[in-house]
């Protein structure tokens, strides 16, 4: 792999060379474990126009969370106990006669920014803004691979929860559950906070589960993801607890399904992030929803939960080949319950079968 992180760094190198900048530091943690293969607490990257240098506070343990380190790339712990690799590296770089480094000011606090310009003064600081971020929309098949996993892992912990018996269990114990499951079936953790959602709480996004119990007849609403090698994945799902549907149930079931549909069929090559969003969202709107939906019909997955590219009305960008999104429309009705439906998808050309879906639990709408 040490060449796959080589390559990373060569293109990222690159770019801001081409844009005047002889160097840059990258201390965003995902951005670092993309760059290195992996993330010890509080590292920073130092990319030299001679040699690249992982800065740490403390030596890497190769615990799995961290990920596994590029063997190729130098590294240095900091002697003293509590400093800061970022404003290391800022010296480090004044010391080799670097005359311009590109930061990541979004991630960057005013006080470490100053540290740095206060120990290379010398040095002129610009911002490396959102490159890495863009760069790790495109995933190789490598990560692709890690995401499959992923999603694998949370079908099988979301399948279990449905072979058990669920009348009276509270949200809490529920999410507790899954989350105990994602690590049996070998995730390094949950991707984000299981969200479980029952009766006049399902469908609602974002949901922390509460101590209300299931109850027959209810909605329950799902979200959850597992972390597998760093890479996350989501999916989500709607059932019915212990009875057949009501009739506004199936219909508000079909509605969301519909949504979802066209926003998966919307996934393509050189397709409008914002066209993907007006798919799903069109038909919800046009059955009297439009309000109170979501902010964004989906958004990439990777090393975060949530990055880019983002499917909302006022996004700018074309999908590429193999950039792997979440696509999850969802309605709730205030004090009755909703739906919600989430999976993660690959944008694929139409040649290779279209869009390729991780997630397969099916989306029937079952009586548990």
């Amino acid at each position: 792999m040490s060449e796959v992180y080589a390559a990373r760094r060569g293109r990222l190198r690159d770019r801001y060379a081409a844009a005047g900048t002889a160097a840059a530091l990258v201390t965003r943690p995902a951005n670092v474990r993309y760059l290195t293969g992996a993330v010890p607490p509080g590292a920073a990257l130092l990319l030299g126009p001679q040699e690249d240098v992982l800065l740490c506070s403390h030596a890497p343990t190769g615990e799995p969370a961290e990920g596994r380190l590029d063997e190729d790339l130098r590294v240095t712990v900091l002697p003293t106990p509590g400093g800061d690799p970022a404003v290391a590296a800022a010296d480090l770089a004044a010391t080799a006669g670097v005359g311009s480094l590109s930061v990541e000011e979004h991630h960057l606090t005013v006080a470490r920014h100053r540290a740095m310009g206060s120990v290379a003064p010398q040095v002129q600081l610009s911002d490396l803004a959102g490159a890495v971020e863009q760069q790790r929309i495109v995933k190789d098949e490598d990560e692709i691979a890690c995401l499959r996993i992923a999603a694998e892992i949370a079908d099988q912990a979301l399948g279990e929860l449905l072979e058990s018996i669920l009348v009276g269990r509270t949200e809490r114990h529920l999410a507790l559950e899954l989350e105990r499951r994602l690590v049996d079936h070998g995730a390094d953790g949950p991707a984000f906070p299981t969200s479980v959602g029952t009766g006049p709480n399902s469908g609602k996004s974002g949901h922390r589960p509460s101590d209300r119990r299931v109850e027959e007849g209810d909605f329950l609403s799902v979200c959850l993801g597992a972390n597998y090698r760093g890479y996350c994945c989501e999916v989500g799902r709607t059932f019915v607890i212990g009875t057949t549907p009501a009739d506004w149930q199936i219909e508000l079931y079909d509605l969301v399904f519909a949504a979802q549909r066209a926003g998966r069929q919307a996934l393509a090559p050189g397709a409008e992030y914002r066209d993907v969003d007006r798919a799903a969202r069109h038909v919800l709107a046009s059955a009297g929803h439009g309000e109170g939906l979501s902010p964004s019909t989906g958004h990439g997955v990777g090393l975060e939960i949530d990055e880019d590219p983002q499917l909302a009305p006022e996004s700018m960008g074309k999908l590429d080949v193999c950039v792997p999104v979440t696509v999850e429309p969802g309605v709730h009705l205030p004090g009755r319950g909703g739906v919600r439906i989430d999976d993660t998808l690959v944008v694929r050309p139409e040649a290779d079968g279209g869009p390729e879906l991780l997630t397969i639990t099916t989306k029937e709408l079952l009586a548990l």
